[in-house]
């Protein structure tokens, strides 16, 4: 099997959010065999960069040339070049190789340090910028290197025809620093403009942003993607490492190239815990009298999932036949709606509970809850503002959170007794699939017991 193979040429970040150190994330994390020739040190956090001290040219152009003779190479990403002499031995060294070459225009960091010489810009646009298969500026970079104010889509349009005319195939002038309500990436490929739009997350944690996208681009090109295909899986790549950036430092905090793996792997770790408490539940005896009218569903949340999309739930119903419960379905991801909603709610209140059940309305069950010892909660659905229960799917995530405003913190059961065409019910929450289950067996039994004595 070949293995897809991609060189970044760019500076250390010390702090580990961008640079190199963010390009090999995320060749790692898209399945690509990753390769560095330094160009820069740089001492910096997340919020400050305290010194560059540059490489030596010929020592950049050796990292490049030792990687690619003995490995090969199926695509390249430039990032900081920080002098002219540094861009004209790379793109030197370029023009010796026949693989895509995507080029992040670095100028300046998150913290507002040059990374970027004054004079070295018209090196960029003379040396390295016509051996670009793609080319990443943002509108502030747009902007030198076209020469007028990049603030609107069609300013975008425009960068990206006139930054074509340097010689590079493919320009993309990203959106996040454009205003609107979403952020729009214009790619102008071949004489044709492709507008990406993608969600504008409200984020401080998006240092290495431009790094990520970069990388991930030439990581897709490395897999023998197509350009623009490239560009816009990349989108969808980035959008997920800001969506999920690390709160570190005093600063701009890192993006997260590595969440779109972890988030796969929790997917596989969840659906086998739902899987496996699916089965412990149904082997509890006389189960079935919990089993509300609308069925019950089991989920768990992925952690610091924050959608649907991140909850494994069973995409059918966990049924009644005769006094026990039977599985009708397998857990998938978005396997459940009404429950997922909830449990996500709970998670983003406290990252503790994961994993959620909903079983029929019983005083009795309650009270056998509250003398074991766990936490109960409650809203009033008859109190749900009309603005909340117009919007299809947040009646759940208001009662949870009117049950945790309630309660001081989120319990171990929330309940309503139900509204106008609504059935009752009890939600149980827990730490994973596993332990909401468990909790369940333990609540029902004393339930039995207690119903026995009577």
């Amino acid at each position: 099997m070949r293995i897809p193979r991609a060189l970044t040429i760019a500076g250390s970040d010390s702090g580990g959010g961008a640079g190199i150190q963010a390009d090999l994330k995320t060749f790692a994390a898209l399945g690509v065999h990753g390769m560095s020739a330094i160009t820069s040190i740089t001492a910096q956090n997340t919020h400050q960069v305290t010194r560059v001290v540059d490489l030596d040219p010929e020592m950049v152009v050796e990292q490049i040339r030792v990687c690619v003779d003995d490995i090969g190479v199926d695509s390249i990403k430039t990032g900081m070049l920080h002098t002219s002499s540094i861009i004209r031995a790379v793109a030197a060294e370029l023009r010796r190789t026949s693989a895509p070459v995507v080029v992040d225009p670095v100028m300046v960091a998150k913290s507002g340090a040059p990374l970027l010489m004054p004079d070295a810009v018209e090196s960029l646009k003379l040396e390295l910028l016509p051996l670009a298969t793609v080319v990443t500026p943002n509108a502030r970079e747009a902007e030198r290197l076209c020469g007028f104010e990049v603030k609107t889509v069609e300013n975008q349009v425009k960068a990206a025809k006139e930054i074509a005319r340097l010689g590079c195939r493919t320009v993309v002038v990203k959106g996040g620093h454009v205003q609107g309500q979403k952020v729009v990436d214009v790619v102008y490929h071949e004489g044709d403009v492709v507008k990406l739009e993608g969600e504008r997350i409200d984020s401080k944690n998006t240092h290495g942003t431009g790094c990520v996208f970069a990388s991930a681009i030439a990581a897709h090109l490395a897999h023998g993607r197509e350009i623009v295909e490239s560009v816009r899986l990349a989108k969808e790549f980035v959008t997920d490492a800001i969506r999920y950036g690390l709160d570190l430092g005093r600063g701009a905090g890192p993006v997260n190239p590595v969440w779109s793996t972890l988030r796969k792997a929790y997917m596989f770790e969840s659906c086998e815990r739902v899987r496996s408490a699916a089965e412990y539940l149904e082997s509890i005896e006389e189960g079935g009298l919990m089993c509300p009218e609308s069925m019950i569903n089991l989920v768990e949340v992925v952690p610091h999932g924050e959608r649907v999309e991140d909850v494994i739930g069973l995409s059918g119903r966990i049924i009644r036949v005769g006094s026990r419960l039977r599985v009708n379905a397998c857990p998938v991801p978005g396997g459940s709606k009404h429950v997922a909603s909830a449990v996500v709610t709970a998670h983003s209140l406290d990252k503790r509970f994961r994993a959620g059940m909903n079983v029929k309305f019983d005083h009795e069950f309650l009270e056998a809850a509250k003398s074991l010892g766990f936490s109960v909660s409650s809203y009033d659905r008859s109190r749900e503002p009309p603005s909340i229960k117009s919007v299809e799917g947040m009646t759940i995530r208001w009662g949870v959170s009117e049950a945790y405003k309630a309660a001081g913190n989120v319990t171990d059961i929330i309940y309503h007794v139900g509204d106008y065409g609504k059935e009752p019910m009890i939600l149980i929450l827990g730490f994973d699939a596993t332990d909401v289950v468990k909790k369940f067996h333990y609540i029902f039994n004393r339930y039995l017991t207690n119903r026995s004595k009577k």
